[in-house]
């Protein structure tokens, strides 16, 4: 499934570039669904990403990326770093 998941992230991206709205809410519907069927078996932290529409976090995730920036909602690191 975080085939599928990174395929509908790569086409929302490219929608939003795009500025394609049906595309955009076609992407955004699918990975809802996905986030619906598959959320015990996805890792948390993607499930996170997708529960917050955090998608370019999302992407990262995917990709390997070791260096996710922190957001808001971040625990204390992110706290801590917003003020």
């Amino acid at each position: 499934m975080e085939t599928q998941i990174k395929e509908s992230l790569t086409a929302l991206l490219s929608a939003i570039k795009a500025a394609d709205g049906l595309g955009v809410a076609g992407e955004m519907a699918k990975l809802d669904d996905f986030l619906e069927r598959g959320r015990a078996g996805l890792h948390p932290q993607l499930v996170h990403f997708l529960q917050n529409r955090s998608y370019a976090k999302a992407v990262m995730f995917l990709g390997g990326s070791s260096d996710i920036p922190v957001g808001v909602c971040g625990g204390r690191a992110g706290r801590e770093a917003s003020r």
